[in-house]
C-alpha cells in the first residue's frame, strides 16, 4: 500500500497546539489516515512569529518530526501563476495562504486546513478539511 502524505496548513497546527484533549484535534484525526506530514516553510514562519520563547521549545520539537518544504524559486513561480489566476477571477487571497497553497500544489501534495475558504479558489489543489 502506498504511503499517504499531506501538507499541513498553519490552522491545523494551531488547533492541535490549543486543544487540551489532543485526540479532539483535526491533526490527531489526520494521523490515523496519513503516514507523512509536511509543512511549508511559510507555515513554520507563521507559527514562530506567533509564539514566545517557551512555546518555541514545543514548536522546534514538533517541526523536527515533520518535513519542512522549502519556499524556493519554483514554488515562487507557482505562486505568481496562482495569483494571476486568482486576480483574473477577482478571488485573491492573503499572501501567506497563497504561498502555502503554492507549496502544496508545486509538490503535488494535498493540503489539510481548517480554513478551506482560504484555498478553495486555487485550481488543482486538493484540500482536506474533514476526515
Amino acid at each position: 500500500m502506498e504511503k499517504q502524505i499531506i501538507c499541513l496548513d498553519t490552522s491545523v497546527l494551531i488547533d492541535y497546539f490549543r486543544k487540551k484533549i489532543k485526540s479532539n484535534s483535526f491533526f490527531f484525526k489526520l494521523t490515523k489516515k496519513y503516514d507523512f506530514f509536511y509543512v511549508s516553510a511559510i507555515t513554520e514562519f507563521e507559527v514562530f512569529i506567533g509564539s514566545n520563547e517557551k512555546q518555541d521549545l514545543y514548536w522546534n520539537e514538533f517541526f523536527n518530526k515533520l518535513t519542512v518544504l522549502p519556499y524556493n524559486s519554483v514554488v515562487n513561480k507557482t505562486a505568481i501563476r496562482i495569483n494571476r489566476e486568482l486576480k483574473r477571477k477577482r478571488k485573491q487571497i492573503n499572501t501567506p495562504d497563497l504561498m502555502i497553497g503554492a507549496t502544496a500544489r508545486t509538490y503535488n501534495i494535498p493540503l489539510a486546513t481548517l480554513n478551506p475558504k482560504h484555498f478553495i479558489n486555487i485550481d488543482n489543489l486538493e484540500i482536506v478539511s474533514t476526515i
